[in-house]
């Protein structure tokens, strides 16, 4: 099928399977993370704070993480990344299985793994295009590690909310450590043949400093992590708080709040199989807009659901609009960043998204402390469609100037 055809390549194909499991794992310790914590609290602001700690490094280290991966054997990164990450997950499976429920120690393993985080993604993105010896499946193969990403997304709450429901939240925990073992037997597998670079004699704030003049320089590629950043600032965050959706206001249980983290995961998959379908990148700028419109409509809805189908429908639109609002920014500059500058790129796709959620969390979760979820998640639907419809008038105001000068151009 011409969904799968970068699983062609043995490189992504061991890549795909390995990080398959792993995000299970991760899905899952995430959800029992967000559940622990406002089980034992229940504080909407403590949710917000270990979002936030989760996800800052990457606003701080994020263009740093582009310059060293630019500046070192990228295969050797992602091992050092994930080994690092399994050895978090251990130390909070035996945390929780000891029943140290420590709320600063919680806190402070999430910070770690924001640090570890900063460094993989961007280093796993930038290594996409060794994986793929035909780089014309490079956006297929994009799509299909978002596909990946959305079935944990779906399949990791799912799993956790048995489990936390049958057994506790040691077992997810210990699940997530053992997810790091096949996705670690896969990276010893694969034979890439990672071009390692030559040992620059710049500093790396010179490299930072390079790597932002080449993103501000290009109005394309600014314009869109601008998007994104408004996105990840006020709209994502909106998730931080279906906790309380399903607890309080919906009256459920960890599983349903396992059923959030589910619906907008097979949403996400949606947009993934339909992104993965494209034969080309030319649209890429209108399925962004179109998406972010939809996201912020979508968050909307949830906002005032009256009930809990309802809810979950809309969720399921909110992941559909923002994987592909998410992911046609990161074909976008995996496509069009040159190939000295993609890591440098990428970190800041990575800051604008990752790095802008942990604020946003904060945010949110002060928000919905002052005048209730329901409104703060409205806010947010409401500033989503603000920002595209400014970011399409932006697009639309440029390609007139553009216009204008390629007649002035002909007239010469």
């Amino acid at each position: 099928m011409n969904v799968f055809r970068s699983l062609k390549y043995r490189n992504f194909k061991l890549f795909f399977y390995g990080q398959s499991i792993s995000l299970i794992g991760t899905w899952m310790q995430k959800t029992a993370v967000s559940w622990l914590v406002y089980r034992l609290t229940g504080s909407a602001l403590l949710l917000g704070i270990v979002g936030f700690v989760s996800l800052i490094p990457s606003l701080i280290l994020a263009p740093y993480a582009g310059s060293i991966v630019d500046r070192h054997n990228r295969y050797r990164i992602l091992v050092i990344t994930q080994v690092v990450s399994m050895l978090q997950a251990a130390a909070f499976a035996f945390m929780i299985f000891f029943k140290i429920y420590n709320i600063p120690a919680i806190i402070g393993l999430s910070l770690l793994q924001g640090i570890v985080n900063a460094f993989d993604v961007t280093c796993r993105q930038s290594l996409m295009v060794d994986m793929v010896d035909d780089k014309a499946d490079l956006p297929n193969a994009i799509a299909l590690n978002s596909t990946m990403t959305n079935l944990a997304r779906i399949a990791g709450p799912a799993i956790a909310g048995i489990v936390l429901s049958a057994f506790g939240e040691d077992v997810c925990f210990f699940g997530n450590f053992l997810s790091y073992v096949p996705v670690l037997a896969c990276l010893f597998m694969m034979k890439l043949n990672t071009i390692v670079p030559i040992r620059s004699e710049k500093s790396i704030w010179t490299e930072l400093q390079e790597g932002f003049r080449y993103v501000s320089g290009d109005s394309d590629l600014s314009s869109m992590i601008l998007m994104l950043t408004a996105s990840s600032l006020f709209v994502i965050p909106f998730n931080t708080l279906m906790p309380i959706f399903a607890k309080d206001i919906f009256n459920g249980d960890a599983k349903t709040f396992s059923w959030f983290e589910s619906a907008a995961g097979l949403g996400s998959v949606i947009s993934a199989v339909y992104l993965a379908n494209l034969k080309s990148s030319k649209n890429l700028v209108k399925i962004m807009s179109a998406a972010s419109l939809i996201f912020g409509i979508s968050v909307l809805m949830v906002a005032y659901a009256g009930k809990l189908p309802f809810a979950l429908t809309f969720m399921v639109f909110t992941g559909v609009g923002m994987m592909a609002q998410t992911s046609a920014i990161n074909t976008y500059i995996q496509t069009h960043a040159i190939p000295s500058m993609r890591a440098r790129a990428i970190s800041y796709y990575v800051m604008a998204y990752q790095g802008m959620i942990p604020v946003g969390s904060l945010m949110a979760g002060w928000l919905a402390n002052e005048v209730g979820p329901r409104r703060a998640v409205c806010v947010e639907g409401i500033i989503g469609v603000l920002a595209t419809a400014l970011f399409v008038l932006y697009k639309r105001k440029q390609a007139a100037l553009d216009g204008v000068d390629g007649k002035a151009a002909l007239a010469k």
